[in-house]
């Protein structure tokens, strides 16, 4: 069989194979630190990856980079007396995964987008980088797109922000479908008074 263009790419992605292509990270690495936490980039990081979710080369079409801090959250330790065991000042685990959370942030940077998709592309031992592809609604481009004019309906406004992303449906357990499936799929708005 033969193999295409991002058959080649996705395969040195899942395993550099050289030292060359490791030596290559580590600068990469080094210059995105330097950077600020939301980057507007001119081409995808991971051509292959962009492109199997929804991303064109064409006008209307946004990439930037974001780095999210990993592991989990921190409270400040309360002064007053506690049990050790329920101070709750560690381990917290936030109910969004880590691509939503940075899928958000990109979308309040440019809130005249739509987040179309993410995917990752590193992480070092504080922060995590991912790509965010955006799309704007108001572009001819994309209203005259029948493959994504989709997202120029009212209906899909500040998707992201409702839980209507990919990463977004994963952490709220809408990949589970069928009996035993009924306890797994919070709302966006569970738990919260009216």
């Amino acid at each position: 069989m033969v193999k295409n263009m991002y058959q080649y790419i996705s395969e040195t992605w899942r395993e550099p194979s050289t030292d060359e292509m490791r030596t290559m990270w580590r600068e990469r690495l080094t210059q995105w630190r330097k950077q600020p936490t939301i980057v507007r980039i001119e081409h995808p990081t991971r051509l292959d990856r962009a492109r199997s979710l929804g991303y064109k080369a064409k006008q209307g079409y946004i990439v930037a980079r974001i780095h999210v801090r990993r592991g989990a959250l921190r409270r400040t330790r309360p002064k007053s007396g506690r049990k050790p065991r329920k101070m709750g000042f560690k381990k917290l685990t936030p109910n969004k995964n880590l691509k939503w959370i940075a899928e958000e942030r990109v979308s309040r940077k440019f809130p005249n987008l739509e987040v179309l998709n993410s995917y990752y592309v590193a992480e070092d031992g504080l922060w995590k980088w991912f790509e965010v592809i955006l799309v704007d609604p108001n572009h001819p481009a994309i209203k005259n797109d029948p493959h994504i004019n989709w997202i120029c309906n009212k209906s899909h406004r500040r998707r992201v922000f409702r839980g209507l992303t990919s990463s977004a449906r994963k952490a709220r357990g809408l990949r589970h479908k069928g009996i035993g499936a009924e306890k797994v799929r919070p709302s966006v708005r569970k738990g919260r008074k009216s």
